[in-house]
């Protein structure tokens, strides 16, 4: 069943529609297909083709997306379609997210995913994978329904979601793990099909909406991982966004269109968070290496949270507060 028909994601013009899921903000003639290769222009409607249709689907440590402030220790259903609206040459998941070709014989319903999510003992449910917005209308579909059995709902985004969808995820949408995948503006044009300023405008609107969001940065080596970038990057955050919002600093590893670069050494992942620390952020996290990824107290030092990988040893948190100097960590814990 189509719930969301009955729901507007695309405006009319002249002979066209226009889609409203993202930045891209695509213009579709009948028949046409946007630049995400999966929502279409049916007799003037706008038909999101892989709804019901997910491609991958797993149970997850809630660290994995990586979100550390929201209900550590906790599983997530996770799931994804095939097609994005961008073209990064390094994605992980590439033979997903740039392929438009669909499995119809995979039907899951809203409400059946729903109802996966509890039986596997999930707290929350990440659309994630691919780009999530451009299945937008089943994410929600999904979503309204977990929210109703107390589940959360987690975006794992490139942050390139129009600014109607952004409002509309207010009222569904728990928390966002958002890309910054570089500081130059041209290189998320030329390369990424996307645009720096777009997301950065996303990440201030989704803050502003109370979405609880933290930050990942893939860092490649000669690519985004200059002093002066990291720098800029950190200041944005902790002066545009709160210096309270988490970033994790990620490792790459040569995949898809990038098998000639050099994984991102340790080194390098240590020198980014220094700089991190000294722009004042609270929270800054290493990930897809063996480096633990513990939660400090930024007022006193206490360990809050114990992880080894993706899993949490120990949560001495008392109800949001360290239990050391009763200082607020902001986050999402129940």
């Amino acid at each position: 069943m189509d719930y969301h028909k009955n729901m507007k994601y695309f405006r009319e013009e002249k002979d066209r529609i226009v889609c409203l899921l993202c930045r891209h903000y695509c213009k579709l003639k009948d028949g046409q297909v946007g630049i995400c290769g999966v929502n279409k222009n049916v007799d003037r409607e706008l038909k999101t083709l892989v709804y019901g249709h997910p491609i991958a689907l797993n149970v997850d440590p809630v660290e994995k997306k990586p979100l550390y402030h929201l209900l550590p220790g906790s599983l997530v259903l996770s799931f994804g379609t095939v097609g994005c609206n961008f073209k990064c040459p390094f994605c992980q998941n590439w033979d997903i997210s740039q392929e438009t070709k669909i499995n119809k014989d995979i039907q899951v319903s809203p409400q059946q995913m729903v109802d996966l999510a509890l039986e596997q003992n999930s707290k929350s449910i990440a659309y994630t994978y691919n780009e999530p917005t451009i299945f937008y209308p089943y994410a929600k579909d999904i979503g309204v329904i977990a929210k109703e059995h107390g589940l959360k709902n987690i975006f794992v985004s490139n942050g390139f979601e129009s600014i109607e969808m952004i409002e509309d995820m207010a009222s569904w949408v728990d928390a966002a793990n958002i890309d910054l995948k570089s500081w130059d503006d041209a290189y998320y044009k030329k390369v990424l099909k996307g645009g720096l300023q777009e997301v950065k405008n996303t990440l201030k609107l989704m803050v502003a909406a109370g979405i609880w969001v933290e930050v990942t940065t893939l860092l490649i080596e000669g690519d985004n991982d200059s002093d002066k970038d990291l720098r800029s990057m950190a200041e944005y955050i902790a002066c545009e966004l709160g210096k309270h919002i988490p970033w994790h600093l990620s490792a790459f590893y040569p995949n898809y269109k990038m098998l000639q670069n050099s994984a991102t050494k340790i080194d390098t992942l240590q020198r980014a968070k220094k700089i991190c620390h000294a722009e004042g952020l609270e929270y800054i996290y290493i990930g897809n290496v063996p480096v633990y990824g513990d939660t400090y107290c930024p007022e006193c030092d206490a360990l809050l949270i114990e992880r080894t990988g993706y899993n949490v040893v120990s949560n001495n948190l008392k109800n949001g507060y360290c239990p050391k100097c009763n200082k607020k960590i902001e986050g999402v814990w129940s």
